[in-house]
């Protein structure tokens, strides 16, 4: 059995984890019980050796499938319509502070008809590396990982089942308005489990779903794209977790940027880059409590911060620093794209783009959530100095690039943006700080990008000092405020990077003039963020019209 296609899955969650439901009603990616954790579910990158849990009319090939999600939520339904009848699978997490565990409800009702259908839950536990045992209870099947963290799930169910070289699997029919109730959850020795009582399933997707509907409620966007804004920002909801504030790049390891390549990152960790842009997203939409937390979660990390290394790139979702990355030789990978790469050596790198966006969020959050502590100050002076110590230094950039460091020029424009916010938040404030140290170190950096990183012939700030290449995260410097969006200099360069990067709506990273050798094989695609940051410095620009039409032809892409 093939997996579905990447694109052709819904994601539902419980700000611990996360699940891929695809269109055949088959759940192909899920780590359970936080994101990352060891993977229960992984058919998406093996269909054999991954485990599924899947529930689907019998046979299935005559059925056409739609998939979507009820409104303004993160609950997914899946419908199967054939001739001889419709059906559809509920599928949500109960969130965990309503007082629920770790659970997956799937709930199956046929609309129209009769139809035979067919549920396989087949765990795989720890990334399908450890065996497990099976039990059968009454109205429940408990599956137990014989691997060293003795992981439990129990799958209750309102239907018989019966177990098939380890797994749970099931065939019955149902009529029309007539539905069956699959719950998995984590299973805790000595206790019972919490979904016991009757009306379960539907107390909890009304539980659920309020708290969704109350969620994006509180989003205070009232703009012309209010439908994808708030499904994004539902997406990055998911993508918080809720005992710890921090926020998860993404809730997969292992799938390709091309397939058959090998660029096949586990991102299910806390890039302090990617989270405070997120953290800016939800910050605009109202969405305050997130940031707070977050920010409680950045101190942390500042107050154990040490003099060789303030702060690490990637962290887990608790704020501890080891990530090995290894290869799952024993799983096929996602259309044969191997390796199946599970940690990110990423945490051992360089890349002093990061204080820049922490500190930009900082005092974002400062200025709209509530004013940051003096402890918390006192952390922020060490990052700035530590700063103005070593922002010459070759990194190996907001890409992550594995060809060795390099003097990129994101990473010195987003130096200048650290100590440029420390200063604002200290004269903001009143906060003490060496000011004019700050002042001579910042105005230092900007006059190096002008003296180094624009090229007279190629009229554009170049990627890395030396290059003849321009890179897509350039686009942020008018965002940024380090130069105007109508600077002459910057129209130049806007203008080349459109001709090198710009294919249709979309933009490259860093491919086109005179490439980049990033240290790895293959080639990439383009990236969808850079296109809206690119949508942004078109609309500062003046350009309203155009980067609404980009804009616009983005989204068709969703």
């Amino acid at each position: 059995m093939d997996a579905q296609p990447i694109e052709n899955h819904g994601i539902i969650g419980d700000l611990n984890t996360a699940a891929l439901v695809g269109m055949d009603g088959s759940i192909d990616f899920m780590c359970f019980p936080r994101f990352d954790s060891p993977s229960l579910f992984a058919a998406l990158l093996d269909p054999e050796k991954g485990g599924r849990f899947q529930i689907a009319p019998a046979p299935a090939d005559c059925f056409r499938h739609k998939q979507l999600y009820f409104p303004d939520t993160n609950m997914l339904l899946t419908r199967f319509l054939s001739n001889d009848g419709v059906a559809e699978i509920s599928d949500f997490m109960p969130i965990q502070h309503l007082g629920h565990s770790h659970d997956l409800v799937r709930r199956v009702k046929v609309v129209r008809g009769e139809l035979a259908l067919k549920m396989v839950c087949a765990p795989r536990f720890d990334y399908g590396r450890a065996e497990h045992d099976v039990e059968k209870r009454q109205n429940e099947v408990l599956f137990t990982s014989k691997g060293k963290d003795h992981t439990a799930v129990r799958l209750r169910t309102s239907i018989p089942v019966r177990i098939k070289e380890g797994d749970a699997v099931a065939a019955f029919k149902l009529r029309a308005e007539e539905s069956a109730s699959f719950i998995l959850e984590e299973a805790q020795a000595g206790q019972e489990s919490p979904s016991v009582q009757d009306d379960y399933t539907s107390e909890s997707f009304k539980e659920t779903m309020n708290f969704w509907l109350h969620w994006v409620n509180r989003s205070q966007y009232r703009g012309r794209w209010r439908e994808m804004v708030n499904r994004a920002a539902l997406t990055l909801k998911l993508l918080t977790s809720q005992p710890f504030g921090s926020i998860v790049a993404a809730p997969t390891f292992g799938l390709p940027e091309e397939i058959g390549g090998t660029r096949n990152w586990d991102y299910r960790y806390i890039w302090i880059r990617d989270a405070s842009f997120t953290l800016y997203a939800l910050m605009r939409l109202g969405y305050t409590e997130e940031a707070k937390a977050f920010m409680h979660w950045i101190e942390e990390r500042c107050r154990r911060m040490t003099s060789s290394s303030p702060l690490q790139a990637v962290y887990r979702i608790d704020g501890s620093r080891r990530l090995p990355e290894a290869a799952l030789s024993h799983f096929a990978g996602y259309q044969h794209s191997t390796p199946v790469r599970i940690g990110n050596a990423a945490a051992n790198q360089l890349q002093l783009d990061i204080y820049g966006e922490l500190l930009d969020s900082v005092y974002i959050y400062n200025q709209h959530g509530e004013p940051i502590s003096y402890d918390f100050w006192l952390n922020l002076v060490r990052l700035v100095n530590w700063v103005c110590t070593h922002w010459q230094q070759p990194d190996q950039g907001i890409w992550e690039v594995r060809g060795g460091r390099r003097p990129f020029l994101y990473s010195r424009v987003l130096c200048w943006v650290a100590i440029d916010r420390g200063i604002r938040l200290a004269l903001r404030r009143s906060f003490p700080a060496p000011l004019d140290r700050w002042r001579r170190v910042r105005d230092k950096i900007y006059q190096d990008v002008y003296n180094k990183f624009w090229d007279p012939k190629l009229r554009a700030f170049v990627q890395y000092q030396g290059a003849k290449a321009v890179d897509a995260s350039s686009l942020l410097m008018p965002m940024l405020k380090f130069i105007s969006p109508t600077d002459p200099r910057w129209r130049s360069h806007l203008a080349t990077l459109e001709s090198a990067l710009l294919e249709d709506s979309l933009v490259y990273r860093y491919n086109g003039l005179a490439g980049t050798q990033d240290g790895l094989p293959g080639k990439e695609g383009t990236f969808s963020m850079c296109s809206f940051w690119y949508v942004e410095c078109l609309a500062r620009a003046g350009d309203l019209k155009q980067a609404r039409f980009i804009f616009e032809k983005a989204l068709g892409y969703a």
